[in-house]
């Protein structure tokens, strides 16, 4: 992609009403634009890195037998009426509208009731089970307040997937498989060391759930966890988990993070109330268990940046930058430019291309800003000496490669 072909620019200044450091550098860099508190939309750029999130997740469940499909965002009043979870005094975060005949509808901010809905038309013996279904959506929840960039807002892109199961047992080992695959996913995206299963309330469904936290000064929790890590207790839970755990809270040390993913039995909770059995191998009717897998890729996307960010800019993964190479030119070596542009796609490198007529320190800023994980310059005299410029966006220091140099460090990359 060239940039003089983007419609969309850096800038300097982010709006003056945005307090999150995500936010206020994706903006900047043309990554999303603010329509309203809580509520971006997301540029090519920024949609490359979605897809890049959104890959990696869809890989890792794909691997646990996950099928994905895409529900619909129009819920209809009865599906959540039946579970008690229509009503705001026990759901505060609907967005409800209503159809020209009055029929009332609610915007879509979980979908468990309506997966339970659907697969008892396909679900009616034990034959049928287990059954993993996951889909990734927007989702729109009325949040009382939206202070903190792509990490929490009012619409939003979650990938979630339920699992239904015959037996307690049989989900139990399937909640444990998608912890592992969980741990994948965040290793991929460049945050695994710093995003811990945490012992998490289980609200009126079980005794505890488990979020997965990533150390993070913009979280909005506070975490305990011991010396190795190898504990982590939300902090509204840790007299209960602690106890649980046999460990001791003094051993325990608090800090701030940020909530990347959400798991949860719901037990025979939904299948219950809906009234949706499975005939059994003696021909009996039996309830369904039920699990829940959420991961926000948006909001996996704004913790990076918080993460990784430095007074320069963005600085991404590699795995989940929406380009690996920022190529620049200084000068009139325009040719020589389009011809490694040329050679590096065809290897199916991805590069951005800034082929624009502006100073080099802009294109150089430009570079930091957007956080692509290389960059390499070409200048006349560099052509001359058959060398690129070469730096790492980690690195504060550039250096001369050989054209051979150069692609081993980022074949080595990929």
């Amino acid at each position: 992609m060239r940039v003089s072909k983007l419609f969309t620019r850096t800038s300097k200044t982010a709006p003056a009403d945005e307090v999150a450091k995500n936010a206020q550098l994706l903006i900047r860099a043309g990554y999303v634009y603010k329509v309203m508190a809580g509520v971006y939309a997301y540029t090519p750029l920024g949609l490359r890195v979605l897809e890049k999130i959104k890959q990696i997740v869809r890989e890792e469940m794909n691997a646990v037998a996950g099928q994905e499909l895409i529900m619909t965002n129009l819920q209809r009043k009865d599906t959540w009426e039946v579970t008690d979870r229509w009503s705001e005094d026990k759901v505060d975060v609907w967005f409800k509208t209503k159809l020209q005949d009055d029929t009332e509808l609610g915007l879509a901010w979980s979908h468990e009731e309506a997966i339970m809905e659907m697969m008892q038309q396909y679900v009616k013996s034990y034959k049928d089970l287990p059954q993993v279904v996951y889909q990734f959506q927007t989702k729109l929840r009325n949040e009382l307040r939206s202070k903190s960039g792509i990490m929490r807002g009012r619409e939003f892109v979650m990938k979630d997937m339920y699992s239904l199961h015959a037996t307690e047992a049989d989900c139990d080992q399937y909640y444990d498989t998608v912890i592992e695959a969980y741990k994948r996913c965040y290793k991929r995206f460049g945050i695994g060391d710093s995003t811990f299963v945490t012992f998490a309330s289980g609200g009126s469904f079980t005794k505890f759930s488990h979020e997965f936290q990533t150390l993070c000064d913009a979280g909005e929790d506070v975490l305990y966890v011991n010396e190795d890590h190898s504990v982590a207790v939300n902090e509204e839970v840790l007299d209960e988990a602690a106890n649980e755990l046999g460990v001791d809270k003094a051993s325990l040390k608090p800090v701030t993070s940020a909530e990347v993913g959400n798991i949860f039995k719901f037990g025979t909770e939904k299948s219950e109330k809906m009234k949706i059995f499975y005939t059994d191998a003696s021909g009996t009717q039996q309830p369904i268990y039920l699990a829940s897998y959420g991961i926000g890729i948006t909001r996996v996307m704004g913790v990076i940046v918080e993460k990784f960010a430095d007074d320069s800019g963005i600085v991404w993964p590699e795995a989940v930058a929406p380009y690996q190479v920022y190529l620049a030119t200084i000068g009139d070596v325009t040719e020589q430019a389009d011809a490694l542009y040329d050679e590096l796609t065809a290897k199916g490198i991805e590069v951005l291309y800034d082929d624009r007529d502006v100073r080099p320190g802009e294109k150089f800023a430009d570079a930091d800003l957007l956080g692509i994980p290389h960059r390499i310059v070409l200048s006349p005299k560099l052509v001359e000496q058959g060398s690129y410029e070469y730096k790492s966006r980690t690195q504060q220091e550039s250096k001369g490669l050989t054209k051979d140099e150069l692609l081993a460090i980022l074949s080595a990359a990929e």
